[in-house]
């Protein structure tokens, strides 16, 4: 059976089927429980979208998928759906992201640490900007998302956590707390980082920054946020300037090495790495703003340590990584020594034939 090959003509005799059972029979007969995160939309009413992708299988590939055929719903019968055309949308909005805390908790240090109401013209005008983010997408929201009242209980989840708050905190995530420290230790970096998102979007910049391919980041590790971080990522990558600070390199005699670990991609690959490196951006973007990049801000580095720089927050620059990769080397050496070294007296003890 291939999963997910499944045609528009099945899908609608799934719902006709659906309709004609009704949603209780129909879901008892196949065995699903209702829509928990994903219903798809036909002619203005609501499916479970596991049960229609599940039951449109038994037309295109023989018999129905099990419940425990699906591995989840978005990437197997929400994308299935999609894929045969069909609208999905999700039965619950998505948890906030690390950019759109940074924004409600800028507003919340700005009002005393204190949480808004839901009339309160600063929480209309957030959630009309957090609409804007361009951080999840349109199947994932429904109509409720990021409204006032959403953002106006979100604002509560912030000074409730507040260190100086006495009573009962509100319901809140490990990321409401973590965002929160970080305005307290420091609140001008933060409040400077939401300046950026909010010019971000006001100029339409992050909008059209959309998520690129090998975007593997989370929230906790893009301290500045998601689309602080595509627009840094997008930084790194524009040719031009990773082109000059080759050249700045080549021209003072240097080598195109890595500057954490040392690899050398000519030296290892030919003429196939001859003149090959990456190039990372050492100053975040709440540091630097939106100036001119100076080729001092810039470091040429290999892939791999590329990908251990940005793999969590805080970001070590390449001299970080670099004496943390000669620690461990270090530490491998000592290691290795301390076990050759019991078996050298072992040796000199051993009586001659």
């Amino acid at each position: 059976m291939r999963r997910g090959a499944i045609t528009p003509e099945s899908v609608l005799k799934a719902i006709a089927e659906y309709d004609q059972l009704g949603r209780d029979e129909f879901l008892a007969r196949y065995g699903f429980a209702e829509a928990r995160s994903y219903v798809v939309v036909h002619d203005g009413r609501e499916y479970d979208s596991k049960a229609i992708a599940g039951v449109a299988h038994q037309w295109d590939q023989g018999r129905a998928l099990r419940p425990d055929e699906f591995s989840g719903g978005k990437e197997h019968a929400a994308a299935w759906l999609k894929r045969a055309g069909f609208q999905v949308k999700a039965v619950k909005n998505p948890d906030w992201a690390r950019d759109e805390i940074i924004l409600a908790c800028q507003l919340v240090m700005e009002n005393a640490w204190k949480g808004l109401d839901a009339q309160d013209g600063r929480v209309v005008e957030l959630s009309g900007l957090l609409q804007l983010l361009p951080i999840h997408a349109d199947a994932e929201r429904n109509e409720k998302f990021r409204n006032p009242n959403g953002v106006a209980r979100k604002t509560f989840d912030i000074a409730t956590r507040h260190p100086e708050y006495q009573g009962k905190p509100t319901n809140g995530g490990a990321l409401d707390v973590a965002v929160l420290t970080e305005f307290l230790a420091r609140p001008d970096e933060m409040t400077e980082v939401a300046r950026l998102i909010r010019q971000g979007i006001a100029t339409g910049e992050l909008q059209n920054l959309a998520p690129t391919e090998d975007e593997e980041f989370d929230d906790y590790s893009a301290p500045e946020g998601r689309l602080l971080m595509r627009r840094h990522q997008a930084r790194e990558r524009k040719k031009s300037l990773r082109k000059k600070k080759i050249a700045s390199v080549v021209q003072r005699g240097g080598r195109l090495a890595c500057e954490a670990c040392g690899f050398d991609f000519e030296q290892v690959y030919g003429d196939r790495g001859a003149g090959y490196i990456e190039c990372h951006h050492v100053v975040p973007l709440h540091e630097a703003g939106e100036g001119r990049t100076r080729l001092s801000d810039l470091a040429l580095i290999c892939a791999n340590c590329h990908r251990m720089i940005h793999r969590r927050a805080p970001w070590p620059t390449p001299e970080e990584l670099r004496a943390s990769i000669e620690r461990k080397h270090a530490a491998d050496r000592r290691a290795a020594e301390a076990i050759a070294r019991p078996r050298r007296a072992a040796d000199e003890q051993m009586p001659n034939p």
